[in-house]
C-alpha cells in the first residue's frame, strides 16, 4: 500500500528505516509515494493563494487569480517531483565516494521518505500567514534532516560515522539544488510567467 511507511517514519523512524531496507519496494512504488506526497503542498498552495489569501504581516490580504494560482501550483508540483528525483541521483552518485553501492531504488527511497515531512508542511497553508508557515516549515525541515541522518547509514549499509559525513554532503547538495530551483523560478517569472494578483 502506497504511503504505508508514513506513520512509522513519524513514530519510530529508525525501525521504519530498517523495515524499508528489508522490503525495498519497486522503483514505481517510490515514484508513486513522491507523486502523491507532492500533491499536498501543490494543492494547498493553490487553495490558499486563490481562495484564502496570504497575510505577510501588515497590509491587505494577497490573493492570486485562479488561473495564476493553478499555473504556480502546477509548476510547484513538477518542481518538487523533479527535485526529489534529482536529489536521488545525487545520493546515488555520492555513494561512490563513501564505498556504498546502493541501487537507484534505494537512493530514491532515501530521497522520497526524507522529503516527506517537508512536503507535509503544505498543510500549514490552511492558515496562510507567513510567520506560521515559516515556523511549521522550520519544524518540517528539521525533521527531514533528522530522517536523512538516521536513514543514510541504514539504507546505504555503511557505518554511522561515514553515514554522518555522507548525509552532510547530501544536505549541501540539496541546498545547491534548492538554489537552482529558485533561480529557475525567477527566470520563468521574468519571462512573463509570474503571479497575477487580484485587485
Amino acid at each position: 500500500m502506497i504511503l504505508n511507511h508514513l506513520f512509522g517514519l513519524y513514530t519510530h523512524p529508525k525501525e521504519e528505516w530498517h523495515t524499508i531496507d528489508v522490503r525495498h519496494e519497486s522503483y514505481f512504488y517510490s515514484l508513486s509515494h513522491i507523486a502523491i506526497i507532492a500533491l499536498i503542498p501543490s494543492l494547498m498552495s493553490y487553495y490558499s493563494s486563490a481562495h484564502l489569501g496570504w497575510s505577510i504581516g501588515v497590509g491587505d490580504i494577497i490573493k492570486l487569480t485562479e488561473s495564476s494560482a493553478l499555473m504556480m501550483s502546477l509548476g510547484m508540483y513538477f518542481g518538487l517531483v523533479v527535485g526529489v528525483i534529482a536529489l536521488a541521483i545525487l545520493i546515488n552518485e555520492l555513494a561512490k565516494a563513501f564505498d556504498a553501492t546502493p541501487t537507484f531504488t534505494q537512493s530514491l527511497e532515501l530521497a522520497a521518505y526524507t522529503a516527506t515531512p517537508l512536503f507535509m508542511v503544505g498543510f500549514a497553508a490552511f492558515y496562510p500567514t507567513l510567520w506560521f508557515v515559516m515556523a511549521v516549515g522550520l519544524v518540517g525541515l528539521s525533521y527531514s534532516v533528522y530522517l536523512l541522518y538516521s536513514g543514510t547509514p541504514i539504507l546505504m549499509h555503511i557505518p554511522e560515522e561515514k553515514g554522518f559525513i555522507y548525509a552532510s554532503s547530501v544536505v549541501t547538495c540539496g541546498l545547491v539544488l534548492l538554489a537552482i530551483l529558485m533561480a529557475s523560478s525567477i527566470i520563468l517569472w521574468s519571462m512573463g510567467m509570474g503571479p497575477v494578483y487580484t485587485i
